[in-house]
């Protein structure tokens, strides 16, 4: 035995780990009445991070994990596989702005830890860009991270939200573009990752709106994550004079998207009640009126506006796929609003707290779509009569719509096996050109097919599956199989390019994408069917997905895994208590899997209008009868399981995955390991740095290729598969 090891074996010892199994967790039987139902669980005692009991048995479950991981076939190998992909020397670019006659961009350059902000003179400069905002000089230590940032009008400032070790949690600091210098005071709680938030600059320049979570003092200590509003900040002066604008009329878990329009100086507020996808819209006027026009459940989702007098609004009314109007500002009334893009048979992208999907330029109009799982845009004229629009990569996704001068715009677009590039379209010529913002991709896709295939749902839905696979797999139902899925909040599920999925795949495993219900691939229809009471028609989809990929000859039930992360956690969490016979292996990021108590972390308050809660009692019978914690039956053989968490993650309480993988280890009849990793560093994901995320990487891909009897076949360094 080595020094280390020694050290190791004698530090789980002492916290009560053992190398022959898991730590041993204590039962402290609690009993919950439902609407009559008497609910009793083992581990609530898990959810006090505060109790040092807790912390010792969360340490223990580390270098348990830690005792197997570390011990995996070709770690070492593996370790330098993955290091020369995330950390190869390449750049991509996310997030553009144009102000000023200056596109901002913020860039990942590995080996730096995070991300920074940049500024360039056109998307054909990069070699001329500065850096504005390094968070890797701010903090060596790599844990600082971009929220976002917004520039104001001129170009001249930016406001960029700073936050600490995966938390979300963000100040806002002025930088100023010409020397990178800080400039003036910040702005503190402005952002959170609960509500998120935002800042709109007025046109002057002379100070923002922002929104604003409570300040200490103003709110009871369970409220300080809510009550979001708005105020404005005059630059040069303190925070404690800014005006207050409006929100206190707001609900509780109200999440605020702000938007001027630098010509007249008028201010949008979209809010969002949860992340249920019901919206209110209030429009500000320059002399500071506020006036509503749309309320929560009218179904308006979308407001932006138009070159002229008008706004442009998405609305889902008696159209799930989503309809385009056009309404006047003088009215502000959304019932007399004139349909120019009626309801066709793709669906219209709405994301909120993000970039545009339906972009207004000064004749133009352009609208992402999606269609199932691929995305595209097209373009209109403000009367929406259809145009010629940018060419697009086949079976793609699109996004990042960036409006330029004029009509002219960049978008990003890439596949499954194309890496992302932005595109510069100029209207007028009708011409689509790849910019030099490219994403340098460390591995080659050359030998991997895409192939797109339906299943039938239990009920009968047809559902899509995405398979990416080597072009000399044969099914003969040998193959190891990676199947992925999310099926929520109405989040379609696009292709996604990844080089470090290129580590699966030449050791010559299967990957696969299901498009699920609750997603956003067919529209709001498609997503209510797996939201609240209907959430078990995404197992089911999921379930039918994995059944096609052994039916089909892809793979079999002992060479299968699944893998998901937050919502798409608690779907394998889901899929392993119902169908642990048809799974090997799971590894699941950030879930959620004790549905009962979810609401009772500060941001499961926002999951109510998606999952529904247990005051409720048709959504406590939905939610308890498929909470995979209070599913889990003792004597079953569960598949192994990685379960990975972030002890600072402000979405999903890291206690979901304590209870859970307690619940797991006392219950199962298999020798397959569950394992528990918390990271003390990092949160939701995000911008986890690059360090940890290499980490991540190596345990999840060892601990799925040793679960699936991959013997690890070295790649020459420096090939590109």
């Amino acid at each position: 035995m080595t020094l280390v090891n020694a050290i190791v074996t004698a530090l789980a010892i002492s916290v009560g780990a053992s190398a022959n199994g898991p730590p041993a967790t204590k039962k402290a039987p609690v009993s919950d009445v439902y609407h009559g139902v008497k609910v009793t669980e083992d581990y609530r005692w898990l959810e006090d991070w505060d109790n040092e009991q807790v912390r010792k048995w969360s340490e223990a479950q580390n270098i348990h994990a830690r005792a197997i991981l570390d011990k995996l076939p070709h770690a070492d190998e593996l370790r330098a596989r993955v290091t020369e992909i995330l950390a190869a020397k390449t750049v991509s670019y996310r997030s553009l702005a144009y102000r000023g006659g200056k596109l901002f961009a913020i860039k990942r350059q590995p080996p730096k830890q995070q991300r920074f902000l940049i500024v360039m003179p056109s998307p054909d400069k990069p070699d001329l860009a500065r850096v504005l905002v390094d968070p890797n000089v701010i903090d060596t230590k790599g844990t600082t991270a971009i929220d976002w940032y917004v520039p104001s009008p001129d170009g001249r400032l930016v406001a960029v939200s700073l936050s600490e070790g995966g938390s979300e949690s963000g100040d806002v600091h002025i930088y100023e573009t010409a020397t990178g210098r800080e400039v003036y005071e910040p702005i503190p709680r402005v952002n959170g990752g609960t509500a998120g938030g935002d800042v709109a600059w007025a046109p002057d320049g002379s100070g923002f709106f922002y929104t604003r979570y409570p300040r200490e003092g103003e709110r009871a200590p369970e409220d300080m994550n809510f009550y979001q509003q708005v105020y404005f900040h005059a630059l040069g002066t303190p925070t404690s004079s800014d005006r207050y604008e409006i929100g206190r009329g707001f609900p509780r878990i109200a999440e605020t998207q702000l938007d001027v329009d630098h010509k007249s100086g008028r201010l949008l507020a979209t809010v969002q009640k949860g992340d249920g996808g019901e919206f209110a819209h209030h429009l500000r006027s320059p002399e500071g009126q506020w006036r509503q026009f749309s309320q929560f459940g009218d179904k308006t989702v979308v407001a932006t506006f138009g070159s002229h007098d008008d706004l442009f609004l998405v609305s889902r009314r008696d159209a799930p796929r989503g309809k385009i109007l056009r309404m006047p500002i003088v009215t502000l009334d959304v019932g007399k609003a004139r349909t120019i893009i009626p309801q066709g048979t793709d669906s219209i992208v709405t994301y909120f707290m993000g970039p545009p999907t339906v972009l207004a330029t000064d004749t133009c109009m352009y609208v992402e779509y999606q269609l199932g799982g691929p995305s595209e845009i097209r373009a209109f004229d403000h009367d929406g009569k259809r145009q010629t629009g940018p060419k697009q990569l086949p079976v793609s996704s699109v996004g990042g719509l960036t409006r330029l001068t004029g009509d002219d715009m960049l978008f990003n677009n890439s596949s499954f096996i194309e890496p992302p590039a932005w595109y510069l379209f100029k209207a007028k010529a009708g011409k689509t050109t790849k910019t030099a913002l490219v994403t340098e991709s460390p591995v080659d896709y050359g030998d991997v097919k895409v192939v797109r295939e339906f299943t039938t749902s239990k009920d009968g839905t047809r559902v899509p599956v995405n398979i990416i696979l080597p072009k000399a797999a044969k099914l003969d139902g040998s193959n190891p199989c990676v199947v992925s899925g999310y099926g929520g909040y109405a989040v379609s599920i696009t292709p996604r390019f990844s080089a470090s999925r290129r580590i699966l795949l030449e050791q010559g495993v299967i990957y696969a994408v299901a498009n699920l219900r609750g997603g956003g691939e067919y529209g709001e229809e498609w997503h209510r069917q797996g939201a609240l009471t209907n959430k078990q028609n995404v197992f089911d989809d999921f379930a039918a997905v994995l059944q096609h990929m052994v039916n089909r000859g892809y793979t079999s039930p002992d060479r299968l895994a699944i893998i998901g992360g937050s919502n798409g956690g608690l779907l394998v969490g889901a899929a392993m208590v119902q169908h642990p016979d048809l799974i090997k292996a799971v590894v699941s990021f950030v879930g959620v899997y004790d549905m009962l108590r979810v609401e009772l972390s500060p941001n499961g308050q926002f999951n109510i209008p998606e999952y529904g809660t247990v005051k409720n009692p048709d959504h406590f019978k939905a939610l308890r009868a498929y909470s995979p914690y209070h599913n889990v039956k003792s004597g079953v053989k569960y598949p192994a399981t990685l379960l990975l968490t972030g002890a600072n993650d402000p979405r999903v309480d890291p206690m979901q995955s304590r209870k859970m993988t307690a619940r797991l280890q006392a219950a199962t009849a298999s020798s397959a390991p569950i394992l528990l990793r918390t990271s003390g560093t990092t949160g939701h994901g995000g911008d986890t740095a690059l360090s940890e995320r290499i980490n991540e990487s190596v345990d999840m891909y060892g601990f799925l290729l040793n679960q699936l009897n991959v013997k690890y076949r070295p790649v020459r360094k420096g090939s590109g598969g």
